[in-house]
């Protein structure tokens, strides 16, 4: 009987992580399993990428704390790793462009295994693959005017794909469903469901420090305790960057390409 090798697969996670939840962990959990349950892929590995200061967001901590902060949070993790490469660019960083960047690192690495006798085959029909890690919520900012551009989320889903984790009331079928371009591409898509529902955001836990509020539980311990060592998520900090456009919208706005509404 021939046994079918799963495809070695690592899970990417971008965004702001200001801070990084308790939350954003368990979606690495969740879909791990679920990949796993198909039967095709094992999980090699896991890796949250911040995005760098210059992605403009009001109240964005500076990334050497959000980077420290994730560290801190999946210090009990044996699988999923912190990487600083798009936190340190000086400009933000298209998503596309980050995947490429840890897809060609990730070939290298797990592209190729030694056998016993320290020979090395080529590549099989077993490469490593990676694949984007999102809520529901990333889902529906490729409706955004001017936010994505129609080339850049072909490749995403086309050449990488997604593990989308529902959250909240957000529907990921009906996203895709609504959507031409992801629906060409539904079978690189995987929509996991979790049933135990979590909507804990970044965005509530800023509001609850700002009002000195406790958010035990919803962070890790280590991350309560850099926060307030460092003294972040205060009224002053949520002013950081206010009134500044985003820059993906500034950055995309120059390059030709549709929307995915248009």
């Amino acid at each position: 009987m021939m046994v079918t090798r799963r495809v070695p697969l690592v899970l990417l996670a971008c965004g702001s992580f200001n801070p990084i939840t308790n939350q954003h962990m368990r979606l690495f959990e969740l879909a791990r399993d679920h990949l796993h349950a198909t039967g095709q892929y094992q999980v090699m590995g896991g890796i949250v990428s911040p995005v760098s200061d210059g992605y403009g967001k009001q109240g964005l901590a500076l990334a050497k704390h959000r980077n420290a902060m994730a560290k801190l949070a999946l210090g009990t993790s044996s699988w999923v790793t912190v990487d600083e490469w798009e936190s340190q660019q000086p400009d933000w960083t298209e998503t596309v462009e980050t995947m490429r960047y840890h897809s060609e690192r990730i070939l290298k690495e797990l592209g190729t295994h030694r056998d016993p006798n320290g020979n090395t085959p080529p590549l099989s029909c077993v490469s490593p693959q990676l694949k984007l890690l999102c809520g529901a919520d990333f889902l529906n900012s490729f409706k955004v005017p001017g936010l994505w551009l129609d080339k850049h989320v072909e490749e995403l889903v086309g050449r990488f794909g997604l593990v989308c984790v529902s959250r909240g009331s957000l529907q990921s079928e009906r996203a895709v469903h609504e959507s031409d371009l992801l629906h060409r591409h539904r079978h690189n898509i995987f929509l996991v469901t979790e049933w135990v529902r979590n909507e804990t955001s970044a965005t509530e836990v800023r509001r609850a420090l700002r009002r000195g509020l406790s958010v035990k539980y919803l962070v890790p311990d280590s991350v309560i305790d850099y926060i307030h060592q460092h003294n972040l998520y205060t009224e002053d900090s949520e002013r950081r960057n206010e009134g500044t456009l985003l820059r993906p919208l500034v950055k995309q706005a120059r390059q030709p390409g549709k929307s995915l509404d248009d």
